[in-house]
């Protein structure tokens, strides 16, 4: 039976725009098996879980939980949990970092602000290599246990020391599937090598765009306006351009891609429906998922 990873990749479905939407990641280490929904099928406390989903709700955050690449059907609880928070809007990346023995703590986070990007000197600055967050969540679609599980492996062996694998970003179809942080650029369809290449840049600053999905500081019609840019001029700064305006509704929006520079851009997108039908996710009906069109870029007046 085909899985959902092969029928996008056979039907060549594009990347561009199918980033989750998170300008701020929090990120819990917690050891063990998932559920399909793991902040409250996991070793973590359900109820801290149910409460932290609840209060991340509007406020820009999104919440995952990690653990290191290996065995995981440990029922042993960690005696602390590494805890990351990454804000991912171009020229003001950042990620904090602490180790908690009680996850609950977290719920007196002021989430709105971090979502906001405002850290206020919380916990201690993250200063070690791009985090590299591949999902293997298999309870929630088997593709990314098949695939995403591998990758980490291997990545690990070759010598990455911050390669981890988080539950969900979305995008079962685009296995393996990947988030570099602190810039946030999301991966699909992804290699070890081409992994590499990619944080490798990060360390520098700087973006790669091939089988990029987009930076996860944005909506999906802005993550595929500033890819088009980023096609159309070369850039490869990370923090060279921001995604300031984005009219309209779906199916079709007017985004405004400025460069640190002055320069600016008029991007038009459309949605359009990825045909012919594909299932969406491993066991689902199919359907035909929305896709970003990228269908005109302008210099802005």
């Amino acid at each position: 039976m085909s899985t959902c990873a092969t029928a996008s990749r056979q039907l060549t479905e594009p990347l561009a725009g199918t980033a989750a939407t998170a300008r701020t990641w929090l990120l819990i280490e917690q050891p063990g098996p998932w559920g399909a929904d793991a902040l409250t099928a996991s070793h973590l406390d359900p109820a801290a879980g149910r409460a932290l989903d609840a209060a991340a709700a509007g406020t820009g955050v999104r919440i995952a939980l990690i653990r290191r690449p290996g065995r995981h059907a440990d029922c042993h609880e960690p005696t602390t949990q590494q805890v990351f928070v990454a804000h991912t809007a171009p020229g003001r990346s950042w990620i904090r970092t602490t180790l908690l023995t009680d996850p609950a703590e977290l719920l007196e986070l002021d989430l709105a602000a971090l979502g906001a990007g405002e850290h206020a000197g919380l916990w201690e600055a993250y200063d070690g290599d791009p985090l590299a967050l591949v999902c293997t969540n298999g309870k929630r679609d088997r593709c990314c246990a098949l695939l995403g599980r591998p990758l980490a492996a291997e990545l690990t062996a070759a010598g990455g020391t911050e390669i981890w694998e988080v539950t969900h970003i979305g995008g079962h179809r685009f296995a393996p599937t990947l988030v570099v942080l602190p810039y946030g650029y999301a991966y699909g369809r992804a290699t070890a090598h081409a992994v590499k290449e990619a944080l490798e840049a990060a360390r520098h600053g700087r973006v790669v765009t091939r089988n990029c999905r987009g930076r996860s500081a944005w909506d999906r019609p802005g993550q595929a306006a500033e890819l088009a840019v980023r096609a159309l001029t070369g850039e490869e700064d990370a923090d060279a351009l921001d995604v300031t305006a984005t009219e309209g509704a779906a199916p079709r929006w007017t985004v405004t891609v400025a460069h640190a520079d002055g320069r600016a851009w008029t991007v038009l997108v459309e949605q359009g429906a990825a045909e012919p039908p594909r299932p969406e996710s491993c066991g689902k009906a199919l359907g035909t998922p929305a896709r970003m069109d990228v269908v005109a870029i302008a210099v802005a007046a």
